[in-house]
């Protein structure tokens, strides 16, 4: 019998039972997601940030001083890292973005807050550091997906007023109010594959928040950052129809109307969770683009 491409093997092997089966399943696609990396100037991988924590630092071809980005990589708060993002994060690099791709502590091993601690620090590192990769730290934004999307927002919140506060975000289906965090479409919330995505669900969040979540920790803006969301930069929020998030990110531009906050939405028909990565899917370049024109109208 033929073995299966990749592709297929991704959507039909069984779901992750542990977070150590989840950091197996995502490594061992990595190389498939990031094959074709684009042209840049130079990669710099690992870099100290602080203790624990690194950057692959990704510098634009040509003369600076390049506008920033700093990306914060998905994975559910206990797995991925810059290794799993490095196309997308080459992507905006190829765009002229001097890309700080952060490695962050992952839970369970490192649960709320230092994850979060660690991506606020990644971005006073950036920007004090971005001058000596040939940077423009005056024009710094953050982004991330999923999990990232969710720390992008709350290290903006947090760094709101200060120096290094971000002046536009790139928030990628990611989780901003974790009380509703089961709150999906219909068509979604029904059926084998969506208790499989609860199980995951419970094993991410428990493995970040704990297995017992009181009220006031769900309301943390540093945890649900959409409780704050009029301290957000200049957001852009992406999420596709067939993501159990995507009701997330409504709730979320409907706090930034509310708020004032300039922001932009796209919802990509049919889209899974995780298809901006997905290049052999025909909307993750545009989405892309998208965000890449976001940034050079904001930073």
């Amino acid at each position: 019998m033929a073995s299966q491409d990749p592709l297929t093997q991704l959507f039909t092997l069984k779901p992750p039972e542990s977070v150590t089966e989840m950091r197996s399943l995502l490594d061992a696609f990595a190389g498939f997601m990031n094959v074709g990396l684009p042209e840049v100037g130079a990669f710099h991988e690992a870099v100290p940030v602080h203790e624990g924590v690194t950057a692959d630092v990704i510098v634009p071809a040509g003369a600076g001083p390049h506008p920033v980005l700093v990306y914060l990589h998905g994975g559910g708060w206990v797995c991925g890292s810059p290794a799993t993002h490095r196309k997308l994060a080459h992507r905006f690099a190829e765009a002229g973005y001097l890309v700080f791709n952060v490695d962050y502590r992952l839970a369970p091993e490192h649960p709320f807050p230092t994850p979060l601690e660690d991506c606020v620090e990644a971005i006073r590192w950036a920007h004090r550091e971005a001058r000596r990769f040939g940077g423009d730290p005056e024009r710094l934004a953050v982004g991330g997906d999923s999990a990232g999307g969710n720390l992008s927002a709350a290290a903006a919140i947090e760094l709101a007023g200060e120096e290094a506060c971000p002046k536009a975000a790139l928030l990628i289906y990611g989780v901003f109010d974790f009380a509703s965090i089961g709150d999906m479409p219909e068509e979604l919330a029904a059926g084998p594959l969506a208790e499989m995505g609860e199980k995951m669900l419970e094993m991410m969040v428990g493995a970040y928040l704990g297995a017992e979540r009181d009220q006031a920790l769900l309301a943390n803006p540093r945890v649900s950052p959409l409780r704050a969301a009029h301290r957000l930069p200049p957001s852009h929020v992406v999420v596709g129809t067939a993501d159990p998030l995507v009701r997330q990110a409504e709730a979320l531009v409907k706090a930034l109307s509310a708020a004032g906050v300039p922001h932009e939405h796209h919802v990509d028909p049919g889209m899974p969770h995780g298809f901006v990565q997905m290049e052999f899917l025909a909307p993750a370049r545009p989405a892309i683009d998208r965000m890449i024109d976001f940034l050079r109208r904001h930073v």
